[in-house]
């Protein structure tokens, strides 16, 4: 009996009873499945760089040549030194708090490269990678971290919904959104929309990204649900959170799932753009399960060291996103050391960009928090903003101030 057998019994499989009572050996095989990337994992990129053909997903990448791919590579260097450059300041004492991606590039690069521009992404709080391949000034994400803007990017303009604090609490504001396409009739063919949302492993847990699978699903919505599983939910791994793989959990609520490398940038690519397509005409949502790890902390006040083991880390190393494109590249003359070089000083002045306006950033006058909390005028809102501003007023007029 296969190992999987028991989390979805085929017809004449037998008495779903028996399928349904897993013997000792088939739970440790389910388990052990949830954390390793099995035989289902698609895969174009392996970690040493090798190019593996796939029948079903090779023409979502046909026109990714030479030159395309090194501009993956770019993007991917350009987010990992953005990330590390926060993930210091925030040490200095520049940033409240930090949220890093290191390790998810090929995740988020290839994902979001996938887009239209007439799609929407609905991101979490570590899509950093996403918001820049969506067009985000990286600046406007630091305001975030430091505490002085909620984001100043307009959503609707690059396709990039606002950073979501509240786990799983954005794939119901991506369903939402996506039942909106449809009713509006703007999916049924190549120029149709569609939607992305992003969430972690850890969120599947919670009741949001159910009640989102839910409703996408009887409604038919145009809605890319992405799970960067990357392996831990804070301090809680992968097997404790679910007895079967993730990308499984899309069959019970009756549409497609699929795991990818995630650390695979052009298998990102790939996938992404044929779930993309299958929704914008209109075949409804589908699961992703990027299958990747998570290389950082899970936010600046965590310390892995406590919950895993340095091995693990050591072991993923070796499956980097950007040392398998840049292997590749190497290896078939797409690239030589003075374009590595070149990158690198770029993704140097990118960073110290950031930093520079980072300890410059003005602070916003008390009144702003009270801005673009709706779109048009509320009175009770603006009462509350006057009484707070007569407040402040009194200790400048007391001159304790």
């Amino acid at each position: 009996m296969p190992s999987e057998q028991w989390t979805h019994p085929e017809p004449g499989d037998g008495p779903a009873a028996v399928a349904a009572q897993p013997s000792p050996e088939q739970v440790i095989a389910g388990l052990r499945a949830t954390s390793e990337g099995g035989a289902e994992l698609t895969q174009l990129l392996t970690p040493e760089g090798e190019r593996v053909p796939s029948p079903q997903f090779d023409k979502y990448v046909e026109d990714v040549d030479a030159e395309a791919l090194r501009g993956l590579y770019r993007d991917m260097v350009l987010v990992r030194r953005a990330d590390r450059e926060a993930n210091a300041m925030q040490r200095q004492g520049q940033l409240g708090i930090w949220v890093p991606l290191l390790g998810q590039e090929a995740a988020q690069i290839g994902s979001g490269r996938a887009l239209k521009k007439n799609d929407m992404a609905f991101p979490s709080y570590r899509e950093h990678g996403v918001a820049y391949a969506r067009g985000v000034d990286m600046k406007d994400l630091l305001g975030i971290f430091r505490c002085t803007d909620h984001s100043g990017w307009d959503y609707q303009g690059h396709g990039f919904h606002p950073y979501t604090i509240v786990i799983g609490n954005q794939v119901l504001n991506a369903a939402g959104y996506a039942m909106g396409q449809k009713f509006e009739g703007k999916v049924g063919d190549d120029d149709g929309e569609a939607t992305i949302v992003y969430f972690g492993d850890g969120a599947t847990s919670q009741g949001d990204v159910h009640e989102g699978f839910v409703w996408a699903a009887v409604y038919d919505a145009p809605l890319v649900f992405f799970c960067q599983n990357n392996q831990w939910a804070i301090s809680e791994p992968t097997e404790r959170q679910s007895r079967l793989p993730l990308y499984q959990r899309a069959r019970g609520y009756g549409f497609p799932g699929i795991r990818v490398d995630g650390n695979d940038v052009l298998a990102c690519l790939a996938v992404s753009r044929w779930a993309l397509d299958e929704c914008r005409h209109g075949n409804g949502p589908v699961l992703i399960e990027a299958f990747t790890y998570r290389m950082d902390a899970h936010t600046t006040t965590d310390d892995p060291t406590r919950y895993r083991l340095s091995d693990e880390l050591e072991e993923w190393k070796l499956k980097d996103p950007i040392e398998r494109v840049r292997a590749y590249l190497a290896r078939n003359g797409y690239a030589d050391h003075d374009f590595f070089d070149s990158v690198q000083a770029e993704a140097d002045s990118f960073a110290a960009d950031l930093r520079e306006y980072t300890f410059n950033m003005p602070e916003p006058p008390p009144e702003r928090i009270f801005s673009n909390v709706y779109a048009e005028g509320n009175p009770v809102l603006d009462a509350q903003r006057e009484e707070f501003l007569s407040y402040l007023d009194g200790f400048v007029s007391a001159g304790e101030h």
